[in-house]
């Protein structure tokens, strides 16, 4: 073997910026595979040519791409890998939004103290028959889950045709974001003495929810959107809490008015969550849609 155009690992290490440490994980892992190994000394030897690559390995890890797939999209090509690359930093982009989001809501949380920043209601919902289409998921697949999912449920009820009771909502069955996935369900309430659905397609039911008491807060615009809206649910967790109510059911985004985009100034959209009445003589007396004067921080 011609060692003339080989490196030795400690001076490819310090030519590439990785690690010998590292040079020996990716080249068990297969990311970076040595070009000669000496069957006497087990000594790494790598091409001149291989130090870009390196690079390119030390750059895409500094990204927290894992290493396999690190592995997978330098043996794709220079077009996948720029792609790859656009979307990695188009999500970093939207992870800074999102965390400077969550940076200016907690700060608002401490300026302000105990100030009200979400009017929280409770008012009296109705027992409704609604279509129901589900699925599990995050934060990043849910508008696109949604689109899909009322299409399909307004079709159906077009051929009904069905009479709509009340605005469209969705219920969370937990938490839905960036690092959970969630059951969530789109939902449609509609009069269950007209006509009734026919040839549901697959994943879509009808179902009865009873009727419950709801706390309330509605938000506008901008703080209608992600993550922003994350605060409304605060404030009426936090209420719940405070009045020693007890949570009674997954909690509801409810369209109150909605152009189509998610960061329009006319969205106006409602938080409601259904509550139990309190364990104990704390109740904050009131009845429906009786405005309670205690609400949360956002």
């Amino acid at each position: 073997m011609d060692r003339r155009n080989l490196l030795p690992i400690g001076q490819f290490s310090q030519a590439s910026g990785l690690s010998i440490t590292a040079l020996r994980h990716y080249d068990a892992s297969g990311v970076l595979v040595p070009a000669f190994v000496d069957p006497v000394s087990g000594y790494r030897y790598f091409r001149r040519d291989q130090v870009r690559t390196a690079q390119s390995i030390r750059a895409l890890r500094q990204l927290d791409i894992p290493v396999e797939e690190v592995g997978r999209l330098l043996d794709g090509g220079e077009e996948e890998l720029v792609g790859a690359l656009q979307a990695h930093l188009r999500a970093a982009e939207r992870r800074l939004e999102v965390q400077r989001s969550m940076v200016h809501s907690l700060l608002g949380r401490l300026t302000e103290g105990a100030e009200m920043t979400h009017r929280v209601t409770v008012r009296q919902g109705a027992a409704e028959r609604i279509l129901v289409r589900g699925a599990t998921l995050d934060n990043s697949r849910l508008d696109a889950f949604l689109r899909r999912a009322y299409e399909e449920i307004y079709q159906v009820a077009g051929r009904g045709p069905l009479t709509f009771t009340g605005p469209a909502f969705v219920r969370f069955h937990g938490v839905c974001d960036d690092e959970n996935e969630t059951l969530v369900e789109a939902c449609l309430p509609f009069w269950e003495d007209g006509a009734q659905p026919t040839h549901l397609p697959e994943g879509m039911t009808v179902r009865e929810l009873p009727e419950t008491a709801l706390a309330c807060t509605e938000v506008e615009g901008a703080a209608a959107s992600f993550p922003q809206i994350l605060g409304a649910y605060d404030s009426v967790a936090d209420w719940i809490t405070e009045h020693g109510f007890a949570f009674a059911g997954p909690v509801r985004m409810v369209y109150r008015r909605w152009t189509g985009t998610p960061d329009a100034p006319d969205n106006r959209v409602e938080i409601a969550w259904p509550i139990d009445e309190p364990a104990d003589d704390q109740a904050v007396s009131g009845g429906s849609g009786t405005d309670r004067d205690a609400v949360g921080r956002g």
